[in-house]
């Protein structure tokens, strides 16, 4: 469970901010003071921490200054009436991981918070190198292949220079583990490490979220704010599917890497910024560049050193090692025991293709443990984790005559938006589905409330809350 520390002086909302993030399942610790919240945090590091720019005693930019210097990792998110915005971007500036205004919307601070509390648990968490099953390690690298080992020898020659980095390989090769692997073993290790996905920020978004703007940059920049890169100053920038980046941002990246400045949009004047580059691309650069979507120059600046990271069904031997890892670590989550392959299923692991590579592994090992009801492996339950195949026909056989499950569902959705008179329909058959998908998770779990909301990726509270929504049956369904 993620422990958060809130600092305000205002007690009211300071016991009801404590009382929502319970609610969504953190374990909170509270403080009124710049100073009570630097004795707490020395004492326990909390996962994240919220706090107010203006506290009693010690200012909030002192206090964070003294927090930054116990751990420069800790991710924390700074509080701020508007008069006070710029004590806030200036704490962005010094590490912050973003501010809020007062007041605030839930909805936006809750995902701001599950946002930081990611990039905390990236930067902190250890990539293990080569980890047996009995480590439960969730982030590791697995294999002793050849192939395998020339890119930890990789890991190590690169880490401990300042050099910019290229990691390519397929989508679920791992390409993230070895850029958290470099940064870990790097000179930069307790400075910040930031993840941008290039593919999941909006093109119009992208160039503000690294690079950041004056006020006035563009229509609704009432103030300035601070980009990702000059928030990690000191640190390393992880630039994932770079190979994604459109070509005018490309043009800000190689400056940077000339340079060693950016300009934030609407801005006049450069600003030096130390940071490591690290990009990853699943895409042909060489490609690109035939086709002018990926600038030449920019590639030879990335690649000063390149991994490559090799397909999983190019490295066959280490399927076996996988499968053992995955199997003790998903059982483990699940609360289950270990439940072991047949060696009918191990022979099918073997020989699949994998083109989503160790990902796809890991998820369809997930799976497997979750049909197999905590029997051992067969044939049957890897059939069902690598392919839709098995949720479809599941699916037809509960709606007979059904072609299969996507017409099954329009045509539900169809006949109930042509006899529908409710006001609110839309809501009525999202919590139809709800209610069927948390039965089924609570069937599969044998009713653990615990792994049920593990499974689904929801807080125990959150799937509490909709089990007493739906009412399901206690009786026949929910065991603690």
């Amino acid at each position: 469970m993620s422990e958060i520390l809130i600092v305000d002086d205002d007690s009211s909302l300071l016991e009801s901010f404590a009382k929502l993030l319970a609610e969504e399942g953190y374990d909170v610790r509270t403080a009124s003071s710049g100073e009570a919240a630097i004795v707490s945090a020395a004492r326990k590091k909390p996962d994240l921490m919220v706090m107010d720019v203006r506290l009693p005693g010690i200012s909030g930019m002192e206090a964070f200054g003294k927090i930054r210097e116990i751990d420069a990792r800790l991710p924390v998110i700074i509080m701020t009436a508007f008069g006070t915005t710029e004590t806030a971007i200036e704490a962005t500036k010094q590490g912050a991981y973003d501010y809020i205004l007062k007041p605030f919307d839930i909805p936006d601070v809750l995902k701001l918070i599950a946002q930081a509390l990611e990039a905390g648990r990236v930067m902190r968490s250890r990539v293990c190198m080569n980890a047996g099953p009995e480590s439960f390690e969730a982030d590791a690298l697995i294999g002793k292949s050849e192939s395998m080992q020339t890119v930890y020898k990789s890991i190590g020659r690169v880490a401990q220079t300042d050099a910019t980095v290229l990691i390519r390989g397929e989508s679920g090769t791992g390409k993230e583990l070895v850029a958290r692997a470099v940064y870990q073993h790097s000179m930069r290790a307790e400075k910040p490490f930031l993840v941008i996905n290039c593919v999941a920020i909006p093109e119009t978004l992208l160039e503000s979220e690294l690079f950041g703007y004056e006020k006035g940059a563009f229509t609704g920049a009432a103030g300035r704010r601070v980009g990702k890169i000059e928030q990690a100053n000191g640190g390393t920038v992880f630039l994932d599917e770079i190979g994604d980046m459109p070509l005018p941002v490309q043009a800000k990246i190689l400056r940077l890497l000339q340079e060693r400045s950016i300009e934030r949009l609407g801005g006049q004047s450069p600003i030096p910024v130390d940071v490591r580059i690290i990009a990853a691309t699943n895409r042909n650069l060489e490609k690109a560049i035939d086709e002018e979507s990926f600038r030449d120059d920019l590639y030879y600046r990335l690649k000063v050193v390149t991994i490559e990271l090799p397909r999983l069904r190019e490295r066959k031997e280490d399927i076996p090692l996988l499968c053992d890892y995955f199997l003790s670590m998903h059982s483990h989550e699940m609360g289950m025991e270990n439940p072991g392959i047949s060696r009918d299923a191990a022979l099918l692991f073997d020989s699949y293709d994998w083109p989503g590579n160790v990902r796809e592994l890991a998820n369809s090992i997930k799976k497997a443990v979750i049909f197999s009801r905590g029997y051992p492996i067969g044939p049957e339950a890897f059939s069902h984790a690598i392919s839709n195949t098995g949720r479809q026909q599941a699916f037809n056989d509960a709606i007979p005559g059904s072609p299969d499950m996507e017409t099954a569902v329009q045509q539900w959705v169809r006949e109930t938006l042509s006899n529908g008179d409710s006001p609110d329909l839309f809501n009525f058959m999202l919590d139809r589905f709800g209610s069927i998908i948390i039965g089924e998770a609570l069937r599969i779990t044998d009713g653990n409330r615990s792994r049920a909301a593990k499974l689904l990726g929801l807080t125990r509270p959150t799937l509490q809350s909709k089990i007493e929504k739906y009412k399901l049956s206690f009786e026949t369904r929910v065991k603690e």
